[in-house]
Formats: C-alpha cells, structure tokens, sequence
C-alpha cells in the first residue's frame, strides 16, 4: 500500500537540489583531512568547476523558464520559480562553505607544507624585480585596459573569464572626475604564477594580483581608487534547431560563438567591492541581489589547480596507480585473436584503456580489416584514437565515424576532429536529428580465412584515453556474430536513412531501453509477489525518470530488495515505510569519478546482467541513442557480481548513504567489521594479479558469418 501521508509530488527529490548535495559529496573530499593534501585541492577545484557548469546550464535553464512564464512543474511538483529560490539559499551556502574550505583548511595548510601565496607588495627585492620583469615583459602588452563613459558602454565581458574592475579618479582643471574601467586577465597567460628560486620552490603570485599592483603604468594620468576581481557566468546551452538549418556543423560553430556571450545568470565580485559598485554591475548584467555572490579567496577556484600539475610532493597525493594490462591480453600481440577465442570485459582505470587504442591501432593497421565504424563523443586532445582512424582510412579501408557536436563543453574539439577526418577521408556523420549520439561503440569488419567477421568493443565511458585514467568505466570486446549484426545495423541507422529494426542483442534508446529497464524491474516485482527469487542491483550516474522510479517503489512494496549505487543526481526517496523501506540508494565519491553503468536483475535465480551507455534519466531513454547490451559469458557475470559490484556495495569509506530527506551521510562502520575502500581493493586486486577472465565457451559462438544470420528474438 502507497503511504497516504504523501502526495505525488512528495514521493521525488528535487532534481537540482539533489544535484546539489552531489557536489556537497565532492566538496566534503575537499574538507576532509584524512585526504592527502593535493587531492583535497583537486576537489576543491572540482567543486568549483562543477558549480560553474550548474549555473551555466541547470540555473540558466530554470531563469529561461521563468523569463517565459511558462507554467511547468518538476518532478516533485515544484515550478521554476519555486527550484530557483530553494536553489538560492543552498547554492549561497555552498559557495560560502567551498571558500571557507580555502580560507580556514586548505591555505593553512599549503602555508604549512611550504607552499605560499604572496602579493607584490611583501616580495624579497629579487623576487619583486623579477615580477615587474615578468609584467612589463609578458603581462603589461596584451592587456586592454576599456572604459565605462557614455562614448565607451560596458563592455561584453566573456564567460567565466576573471576581470578586474577599476575605480579611478581624473583630474581636469582643478575638478576629480570619477570612471570605472574593465581590465580582462588575459586567458592566454597561466593564473597562478611560479616565482623562481625559491626555499621551497612553491611561492606563486596570482595573475591577477599582479596585474592590479602596476594598474597605474597602463592609467597613466590617473590616481587609481581601487581594484575588485569579478567574473560573469552566462547562459552556455546551445539553441539550435536541427529541422531547419543546411548545414549542422556551421550552425554549432555559430552558436559556440554566442555561448560566450550568453545572458548573465551570476555576477562573482571580491568581498571587499563596496556597495554601490556591485549594484551598477548587477544593473547593468540584468542580475538581482540574488544572484550575487561575495568571494573571499581565489575568485575562479581553477587557478589553483596548477599547484597539482607535475610530480613534486609525492608525500601529499595518492599513491601512483597506472592501469595494468588485463590478464586476457597479457603477452598477446594479436587482440584480435584474444577476442575471437573469448569476450572480454575491461574494468578501468584498473586496466589500462590502452587495449581499447590498440585494438583500433591494429584495426588501423591491419590488412585483413575491411571497415571501422565509431561512434564520438568526447574524445579530449588525445590524437590517438582519431589518428588512427584517420590512418586507416587513408590506407583505404571504409571508415566512419558518427561525431556528436553536441557534446556539451566538447563542441568545439569534435568540430576540430570531424573537419580532420573528413580531410583525412573518413565518412562524417552527426547521427539523427533530435538525438544526441550518446552510446559508445566501435565496430571492425575482417577478413579472414573462413568469412567474414566482426569484432566489437561497447564502452560505458567515451573514447578519451585522458579521462579513462581517471573515470571508472567498463569495456566489452566480443566477436559474437549476433552483437556484431546488431551494431552493423545501428550504425547503418545512424549513418543512412534505414529505419529502426528491432535487434538480437542490443538494447538501444529511445526505442527499446525505457520499456526493457521498465520490464525487468515490473518482472522482478512479480517474482517477489510469487514468492521467486527477485532483486535489483544497479549502478549509474544519474535516476531521473519518474515512471522508473515509480515501478522500483512498487518493486519494494512487493518485497523486492533494491540496492542502487548513483554517484550524482537521485530524485528517488529510498527508506519511506509503505513506499521505498526495501531500498538502499548509495553514492561514492573518490579519487576516481564513478561513470560506469550496469543493471543486475535476479530474474528468479538466473540474473539478467547489463552494461549501458545511458543512466536512468528522462534524456538518456527519449533523447539520446544510447546502447545496453546483456552479458552473457558465465565467468564474466560472475567478475561483474562478485567483483565489482558486491566490493562496492560494501564500501564503508567513502561510500554515503542518501536519507528520506534527500541529505547524505557516511556508510557506518559495525564494531569488529572490516574497513572495505571499493576502489582501493580494485587497485590491490591488479596490482597482485588476481583478476580473472573469461575462458573460451566454444568456437561455434564466433564463426564467420559468410551470409546474413536469420534474426531471432
């Protein structure tokens, strides 16, 4: 029975609120001291970066919404208007705490380890007469100083770039004339400059900083008052219609240009601005008090991200850790040869991506493949993947390569790749209209002895070896004829203008993947009613969708248990007696960010195991082609199980439990139980080469196919 106490609305978390307490989880790593001192910067930085994409997106949606006067209610049944003022207050608190994390925990603590920040001012007289070298040199000629008078309007201060504000006074005739000017730190120098020789060889002076001491040489003529930093988010989603423009990639290209110059949506200034100062800069960026945000500290928290490049302090990071190569390749140059003999499933950064540049870099290279078809979409600054298509087309195998230029953030590295690839004469496809092309796919055709055969690699995470190193993700390499036929026919969706077939194996959005989680779950609820054996264990990133939410309540009315592990956004409220008691929701957070995605259902004692591209979110089932696959190889379900999901489900580190509520708090530790860190066991378990693989089931399962396989559901 349905609690009668709650209505709809109150069954969902705020989508936004809980994305919220998300970052309250990396903030929270920055904070703690039990971490070492370098990875509580990193967080620190990353909290910052990820409330600016927040207001870049999220609040920039909700103002959009507000501005329209369109009446429409989230989830938990509150409008626009409503999520703004809530956000505010926490959004206002979060931002006070991220800057008391610098103030009272992490700049005392630098001070101690021997790295200080230091303003012109209090420099020894070497270090002062380098920085002025080092200003009047490399600073002083690209700036562009801008007045504010009625001949010079305000001028359009560029999306989270830092600038400085300038009151100054000129004297004409025996009269003070009073004038702001806008100074924009250049993007093109590093913020945080290294003194050199140095004791300790950590003494930095801010950019910034820097550039406000010698304002008066760039002024000349004037008596300078003052100096505030300040810094503009704006409005970062791109407005494109895709039914009616000619050409996709012209139109992203365009609209990459106005990002930067996007309606003010938060006005960051120094805490020591006076008054009447943030209010001429809230009048003239259309912002409210509301949207003003007083900082105390580095006014982009990015800047001092820099003090974690290189490998200096080894004493005050984690322990290395490389990806190590995975026992099933171990000694084997022919990758191909290993995944025509066994799948293979890839648990990184564990094990190295590498294998997945390999496996292309062969392809690339190898005279028997035929063809290549890849699905991008963030690739980073690493040629390798792209090279190596590039390389194989120009030996004239058949390359395409599906790009999404929609990619948030991402647009304009996929925009550099497609024209490269198409220079290179790789086929360029932007995927279907309406659709971000989310799933990650690569497909080999080969020639061999007996026919033809493919060669399949599905990814939970994209085709980026930067961001493998630091994401968990999984990888699956299988040679099985019927996944191959599949991603045939979905890149021939994706690339011609066939319509869509039902598959073998695949499960793809928006077509399949809502009914097929939908299914599973409404199945495992029947089992449970039936007195069957019925679970449900799922990991990803985001649960969004109301209609799954609604079908796991009803799963734990009937008694279904129901452990979820969703590192960010939750709108699910687990624990509510009558509704959610059976369901545990947990998030982790660490020194790897948790992307990968796979669903396990008990299916009355024969577990229907999935790995996927797409979280459980509105976007992923409607909006995006996203792909989920079953894994079928015995000792490979059972690595996923037991190794893998039942470690994490047992963390009691960094793993925190969400309340009723919508807060979070630590997984609690019994008395006499042993501490169990998910990722740290992974990192032990291949560094003392434990892990298993898959062992062949039989040669028939990867025959060439000479002729098109019947289809059979």
């Amino acid at each position: 029975m349905k609690p009668t106490s709650l209505n709809r609305s109150a069954r969902y978390l705020n989508r936004e609120s809980s994305w919220l307490e998300f970052n309250q989880r990396v903030l929270d790593e920055a904070l703690d001291a039990s971490n070492p001192l370098l990875e509580r910067v990193k967080f620190f930085c990353i909290t910052g970066s990820n409330l600016d994409e927040f207001f870049e997106v999220r609040v920039a949606g909700l103002k959009q919404q507000i501005e329209s006067a369109t009446v429409e209610t989230s989830l938990d049944g509150r409008t626009a208007t409503e999520t703004f003022r809530t956000l505010t207050k926490r959004m206002h608190r979060m931002v006070d705490d991220h800057y008391g994390c610098w103030r009272e925990g992490l700049a005392p603590a630098l001070a101690a380890a021997g790295f200080h920040f230091h303003r012109v001012e209090t420099l020894s007289a070497e270090n002062r007469a380098w920085a002025e070298r080092f200003y009047y040199t490399k600073v002083q000629p690209v700036l562009t100083p801008l007045a504010i008078d009625p001949a010079h309007p305000f001028p359009q201060v560029l999306n989270k770039s830092i600038n400085l504000i300038v009151r100054l006074v000129i004297e004409r005739g025996g009269e003070s004339e009073h004038r702001l000017a806008i100074v924009q730190v250049p993007r093109s120098l590093p913020r945080l400059i290294a003194l050199p020789g140095s004791e300790s060889g950590h003494d930095y002076l801010f950019l910034g900083q820097l550039i406000g001491h010698y304002l008066a040489g760039i002024f000349p003529g004037t008596r300078i008052e003052g100096y505030w930093h300040f810094r503009v988010t704006r409005n970062s989603e791109l407005y494109i219609d895709e039914g009616d423009v000619d050409n996709f990639l012209t139109a992203v290209e365009k609209e990459l240009r106005n990002r930067r110059r996007g309606d003010a949506v938060r006005l960051e200034i120094d805490h020591t601005a006076p008054a009447d100062l943030r209010a001429r800069l809230l009048e003239i960026l259309n912002l409210t008090e509301e949207d003003l945000y007083l900082i105390d500290g580095p006014i982009s928290p990015s800047q001092v991200n820099q003090l974690c490049v290189g490998d200096h302090s080894p004493d005050l990071r984690d322990p290395p850790f490389l990806g190590r190569t995975a026992p099933a390749f171990r000694g084997r140059d022919d990758i191909f040869g290993v995944i025509r003999e066994h799948d293979v499933l890839l648990h990184h950064p564990y094990e190295s991506f590498e294998m997945v540049v390999d496996f292309l870099n062969q392809a690339a290279d190898d005279p028997q493949v035929l063809a290549i078809k890849q699905t991008l979409y963030r690739t980073g600054g690493d040629r390798r993947i792209i090279g190596a298509l590039m390389r194989a087309a120009e030996k004239g195998k058949q390359v395409a390569a599906v790009v999404e230029l929609k990619a948030r953030f991402d647009e304009a590295n996929n925009i550099r790749w497609a024209r490269e690839l198409e220079e290179a004469g790789v086929h360029v496809a932007y995927g279907l209209v309406g659709y971000k092309i989310h799933a990650k796919l690569c497909l080999v055709v080969r020639q061999e002895e007996d026919g033809i055969r493919r060669y399949l690699h599905i990814g939970t995470g994209n085709y980026n070896p930067a961001t493998s190193r630091i994401y968990t993700d999984l990888s699956y390499f299988t040679a099985r004829p019927d996944f191959g036929e599949d991603a045939g026919t979905l890149f021939n969706l994706l690339t011609g203008f066939s319509q869509f077939q039902p598959m073998h194996k695949f499960v793809v959005a928006p077509f399949e993947f809502h009914e097929r989680i939908l299914s599973a779950i409404r199945r495992e609820t029947e089992n449970a009613r039936h007195q069957r054996p019925a679970r449900i264990a799922a990991k990803m990133n985001s649960l969004v969708d109301g209609e799954v939410i609604d079908a796991l309540y009803e799963a734990s009315q009937a008694g279904v248990k129901v452990d979820l592990l969703v590192r960010g956004i939750c709108c699910l409220r687990p624990g509510l007696e009558g509704l959610s008691e059976n369901i545990r929701v947990r998030s982790i957070v660490d020194r790897f960010l948790e992307h990968s995605r796979f669903f396990c259902f008990e299916n009355g004692g024969q577990p229907d195991l999935l790995i996927a591209s797409g979280d459980w979110m509105y976007r992923n089932f409607r909006n995006r082609i996203e792909v989920a696959i079953p894994i079928e190889d015995t000792s490979l379900r059972k690595r996923l199980l037991d190794e893998i999901l039942t470690v994490q489900l047992a963390d009691n580190v960094k793993a925190r439990l969400l309340q009723p509520d919508g807060s979070y708090v630590r997984a609690a530790r019994m008395e006499n139980e042993r501490v169990r860190h998910s990722q740290a066991e992974f990192i032990e378990l291949v560094s003392s080469n434990r892990l298993e693989t898959a062992k062949p089931t039989g040669k028939s399962r990867v025959r060439a196919s000479k002729s098109k396989s019947s289809r059979k559901r």
